[in-house]
């Protein structure tokens, strides 16, 4: 009786053991997909990555544990994709360096859910329908990915920051973001990694790769959109103004000083900051400061776009871009955009979150959104439609926008614009991330984008998702470029994320559907014997 307990406790402590290295190498897969993005660019590490994943979960393999290794996959994966959030919560918001780090942790965590659900789900799917291999990594596993992923990019208001859609601006997946999206082209890489699986087993995984990769490098060849008007001159702002003095009152005079000396350098059509450059709202700022800028605008025949917070009562302000001198008629204001998609403890305070951000002391930090829809303003026959920061994270937002304008009839944007202040993460990868999250958005648009930046990566993106002009980050400098604008509709615009979502619940019924027949030959044939 002793030598058997003695046995069952050592099977007990072998399996908690083996369980606890396979968290382990499923976190360090998560971790090391991180090199797939920018600014590494390695999209294959992610396939790989995933292969693993996928093939542990297409075994006999329970839905705990499944969802257990996916989480610890996406916790991997956030905890070293978006870890300089620590630096914008210790370095320049001031918490205990031991809190900013467990909530980065309890953050990435949270993400890990996804994961979770998507692999777990994939392992009930397999075990309710008996589904073979081919099935569940070629199918479940993809559609299952997609779908979570797709989720995070919208419950309790979104965080699609590196979904794996993005490692693939410069990979021949590329050509489908025209017409699928970030989520589209990460449900073609979650097929990728299942044929990978697959491949010890079944080599006809192997030509269904072929075929995905051969079709996104010939979609690349195709142009959705057309040039629109005569290209613009623009002038893209880099004023490298450290966060920690940004709203400091003793140097606000440097800064106001710093971006009049640097707008006043040169004409341009277009001359853009970055996002709250003028860290003061229009009433707090010296009387002439900003007649003085509309004056150079008008005299020059410039247009300014102007990062700055706006208010229009009491305690409530929108981070805002402001256009001198474009006004629709006489005694009308200036265009304004306001931001209407904000970042969650940044921008507003979820409920019964205010402590927390408190201890952040992140100035401007409950603000009004803007409206959902708002229209581009014109430079020349070009028209530019603006997006603040993190707005540039939801494609199919903005594609919305440019829906409504083609469909209504309205002036459809021809180039974007994107004003950005990341310096709350120091010199971190979240600057080439961004860089690469606003590259996709030129993927699935089919028109340029300009990126004007406090710290980097201010950037020119052709329609391609190159990048055609760049500043080297944390300088002081103006980019000047000729830039061209597009017009027309991308089959992302006109149906957003609904292609890829419709796209993969067919899959599901699809699979449902073949295990259905398979199951009832299988019983007919019982029945014969």
């Amino acid at each position: 009786m002793g030598n058997k307990t003695s046995i069952t406790k050592l099977h007990s402590v072998n399996n908690r053991l083996s369980s606890s290295i396979a968290l382990l190498l499923a976190a360090s897969a998560g971790a090391c997909s991180v090199l797939a993005f920018a600014p590494f660019g390695w999209w294959p590490v992610q396939l790989l990555t995933l292969a693993l994943m996928f093939g542990i979960t297409a075994r006999d393999c329970t839905i705990r544990r499944s969802a257990l290794l996916g989480w610890a996959y996406g916790f991997g994966w956030m905890a070293c994709g978006v870890y300089w959030l620590y630096i914008s919560m210790h370095r320049y918001g001031g918490m205990p360096a031991w809190m900013a780090a467990l909530a980065v942790v309890l953050f990435a965590a949270g993400l890990g859910a996804f994961t979770a659900l998507a692999m777990g789900g994939t392992a009930w799917l397999r075990q309710r329908w008996h589904a073979a291999p081919a099935m569940t990594l070629l199918m479940l596993a993809p559609a299952a990915w997609a779908l979570t992923e797709w989720l995070r990019g919208w419950v309790f208001t979104g965080f699609p920051w590196i979904v794996s859609g993005y490692a693939h601006t410069g990979s021949p997946l590329a050509g489908f973001a025209p017409l699928i999206g970030v989520y589209g082209i990460g449900w073609l890489a979650a097929i990728l990694a299942g044929c990978l699986a697959l491949l010890p087993h079944d080599r006809r995984g192997l030509l269904l790769a072929m075929v995905i990769l051969g079709t996104g490098y010939g979609l690349k060849s195709i142009d959705w959109t057309e040039a629109h008007g005569q290209p613009i001159s623009v002038r893209l702002l880099q004023g490298n103004v450290p966060q920690e003095i940004k709203f400091d009152s003793e140097q606000l005079g440097a800064t106001l000083g710093l971006y009049y000396d640097l707008i006043r350098q040169a004409p341009a059509d277009l001359i853009a900051t970055p996002e709250t450059a003028i860290p003061l709202l229009p009433h707090q700022l010296p009387p002439d400061y900003l007649e003085l800028l509309a004056g150079f605008a008008r005299q020059s025949h410039s247009h300014l776009a102007l990062g700055i917070p706006v208010s229009d009562g009491p305690q409530q302000y929108s981070n805002a871009v402001m256009v001198f001198p474009q006004q629709p008629a006489a005694g009308m204001p200036p265009y304004r955009y306001e931001k209407h998609h904000l970042v969650p403890f940044g921008e507003f305070i979820p409920t019964g979150f205010r402590w927390f951000v408190d201890m952040l002391r992140i100035p401007l930090g409950d603000q009004t959104s803007g409206a959902t829809l708002q229209m581009p303003f014109a430079v020349k026959d070009q028209w530019i439609l603006p997006n603040i920061c993190y707005e540039d994270l939801f494609g199919e937002e903005i594609a919305n926008q440019l829906a409504a304008s083609y469909f209504s009839g309205a002036p459809q944007a021809s180039i974007l614009l994107n004003m950005s202040n990341i310096a709350w993460f120091g010199d971190s990868l979240a600057l080439p991330q961004h860089l690469q999250i606003s590259q996709m958005r030129t993927l699935e648009t089919g028109r340029p984008m300009l990126r004007a930046t406090n710290t980097g990566m201010t950037a020119i993106i052709n329609p391609k998702g190159k990048v055609t002009a760049q500043l080297p980050p944390l300088q002081h400098a103006a980019l000047a470029a000729s830039v061209q604008g597009y017009q027309g509709a991308t089959p992302y615009i006109l149906f957003g994320n609904s292609l890829i979502v419709g796209m993969t619940a067919l899959i599901l019924a699809l699979a449902w559907l073949l295990q259905r027949k398979t199951r009832r030959n299988s019983h007919n044939a019982d029945k014969n014997r």
